[in-house]
């Protein structure tokens, strides 16, 4: 199951990564000041990305 996770860094910033369903993570936030920015932000992602695009910048021009 993915799932995001919220904690506090060194800094005592709040973070969040999502994670796969075998533990790995996949991705890592910024640190934000207040837990609220953090949950926002992943409220956001939630909302906002089922049908991103990808952008392939690795094609090479022959």
């Amino acid at each position: 199951m993915y799932k995001f996770e919220v904690y506090k860094d060194k800094a005592g910033e709040f973070r969040f990564r999502f994670k796969a369903s075998n533990g790995e993570t996949m991705f890592s936030s910024e640190g934000y000041k207040a837990k609220a920015s953090a949950m926002h932000a992943i409220e956001s992602i939630q909302k906002h990305t089922p049908g991103a695009a990808i952008d392939d910048q690795t094609t090479a021009v022959a």
